[in-house]
């Protein structure tokens, strides 16, 4: 009992210690990463051109933050469901969604940046911020207790 009860605290804070490591990501997002669109997104930006932004320099910051945010999000759910189909699933999917994200930024971006600033807005927003990770941890929960409840 007091070895269970040790474990899951040991798991708890663990959790709790990831969870803290997306808040800082966040938190220090102007002094780690270069990203000209934090600032300009805070404005009235429908009525302001386009930052000057370094497009390389853009590419690997925005990629290092997706980066770092889905290897923290892994370590999450491998805390929590402990199951390496669900890991090797998650890295699959967080591959595929990093590519498409990145991809259709930077054609939106080049392409059509001036005229769709609101899809800059939202394709950035699912690449800085760990949204996949609130949408596995129930859906994976989910499919655990479908698969539990199976004869």
């Amino acid at each position: 009992m007091l070895q269970n009860l040790l474990k899951n605290k040991l798991k708890l804070s663990a959790v709790l210690f990831l969870i803290i490591l997306l808040i800082a990501i966040r938190a220090f997002e102007d002094t780690i990463f270069y990203d000209p669109f934090l600032d300009y997104f805070k404005l009235n930006y429908n009525n302001l051109p386009l930052p000057k932004i370094d497009v390389i320099k853009l590419f690997f910051s925005l990629g290092f933050r997706f980066y770092l945010n889905s290897i923290i999000s892994l370590g999450l759910l491998r805390l929590i469901f402990n199951d390496a189909k669900i890991i090797k699933f998650s890295i699959f999917l967080y591959s595929i969604f990093g590519i498409i994200l990145m991809v259709s930024f930077f054609f939106v971006l080049l392409k059509f940046g001036e005229t769709n600033k609101m899809n800059l807005f939202y394709i950035r927003r699912f690449i800085i911020q760990p949204i996949f990770i609130m949408l596995f941890i129930p859906a994976f929960y989910y499919q655990k207790k479908m698969n539990q409840n199976l004869p």
